[in-house]
């Protein structure tokens, strides 16, 4: 299937752009197959009640019209590109997608990663506890999560240079400072939040459509090295904070409808604010989504992690996220963790493709442990759609640039 079909009228992913001409004037657009579509001045041009929030240079105010706004426009948006009386007055508006430039297309307000997968974490325990228990006691009983930095998410295109920070070589008695050398992948996906809500007010997973505006591909880049030396006791820091590649196009909720799926079957028991063993009830729907990505190293594919197999929801995440009380911002962004399945061709990171750099994978143009100065990595997917279709997540791609003092 063409990478244009998966960009049909029952996706609609929102962006952000600008052209050549006004390189300043950032605008909302929105994806359909080759094209992109002048948001705003579509908008204006139908006489949209919701014009001068989609004539905004980001995607926050639209984020946080929440979910009766959102399915408004997304209803005019339909109309708009495929019935027979609009498509004239449309195609005014669309630009080629070649000819745009894409930008991060919403101010992050806060960025929560999580450590959803139970393949993931099981490899991981494995690699680093060969002797122990594979999962910590707590994993099966709540979704662990760290706080990160959303000053350092970026869009899809911008270069990753390598961290540099303390790494302990394992022979040494002392920790060294420069450039990592086990900087790492991890294939995930994230979750953008529209509606915000009270300090003090727990969000349920019933609320999760009021509250979650759509999908978005993740790369949450990892330095191995320093990430190991410093995350013990508080978890991780540096090894992580110094970029997080999102993709340029967020993909409405809406739109991913017929890729719900139940979640694995659960093995322990869970407290009531993360019981979605009733699925559908209370308000509650299945809380998977049938992703399918993959993940390419200089143009060849490395994985294909199925995001359906990850025992933490979405629902789950947001539920655990605002329990205490913390609130919701427009712009929050919480990622899934890496995402990984039950064959090794399915690891979403190099540290389990190669099981901790022990066995390096074989590609044609060399053998990769971990990511080298020059490497590019791409992550694509794709979800079921309404009868027979599918829908595109936007791509995400990062090369790797040397250490600023290397360079």
């Amino acid at each position: 299937m063409s990478d244009s079909a998966l960009f049909g009228p029952d996706n609609l992913p929102y962006g952000l752009f600008s052209t050549p001409d006004r390189p300043g004037h950032r605008r909302i657009g929105v994806r359909f197959g080759d094209d992109v579509l002048d948001l705003g001045a579509a908008a204006a041009a139908f006489g949209s009640a919701h014009a001068d929030v989609l004539r905004a240079p980001s995607l926050n105010p639209l984020l946080a019209l929440g979910r009766p706004g959102w399915q408004e426009v997304r209803t005019q948006l339909r109309a708009w590109l495929t019935e027979d009386t609009h498509r004239e007055t449309a195609a005014r508006h669309l630009l080629p997608l070649s000819e745009v430039r894409l930008h991060l297309p919403f101010e992050v307000a806060d960025y929560v990663d999580f450590y959803a997968s139970e393949h993931h974490a099981t490899n991981v325990g494995r690699i680093f506890r060969p002797d122990g228990d594979a999962l910590t006691p707590n994993w099966k009983h709540l979704p662990i999560g760290y706080h990160g930095r959303a000053g350092t998410v970026v869009v899809s295109g911008t270069p990753v240079v390598r961290p540099q920070g303390q790494r302990k070589p394992p022979n040494e008695p002392l920790p060294v400072f420069g450039p990592s050398r086990r900087l790492d992948i991890e294939a995930e996906v994230g979750f953008v939040v529209g509606a915000p809500s009270p300090l003090g007010a727990p969000v349920g997973m019933a609320g999760f459509r009021d509250h979650v505006f759509g999908v978005t591909l993740l790369n949450d880049w990892s330095a191995r090295d320093l990430q190991a030396w410093e995350y013990v006791p508080l978890g991780p820091f540096l090894g992580k904070s110094f970029a997080t590649s999102v993709s340029p196009w967020i993909t409405p909720l809406d739109a991913l409808d017929a890729a719900r799926v139940a979640p694995p079957r659960r093995d322990a028991p869970l407290l009531p604010y993360l019981d979605d063993g009733a699925d559908g009830a209370d308000g509650i729907e299945p809380g998977g989504f049938d992703l399918r990505i993959t993940v390419r190293l200089n143009g060849h594919v490395i994985a294909e992690p199925p995001f359906s197999t990850m025992y933490w929801t979405a629902a789950q995440q947001l539920a655990h996220m605002t329990v205490n009380g913390a609130s919701l911002r427009t712009g929050d962004l919480y990622a899934s963790g890496t995402v990984s399945g039950p064959e090794p061709a399915q690891r979403g990171s190099l540290l389990e493709l190669t099981w901790g750099g022990r066995e390096p994978l074989e590609l044609p143009d060399g053998k990769r442990a971990f990511l080298e100065d020059g490497d590019e990595v791409v992550l694509t997917a794709w979800a079921p759609g309404p009868e027979g279709t599918r829908v595109g997540l936007g791509e995400v791609r990062g090369r790797v640039e040397p250490a600023a003092d290397a360079a």
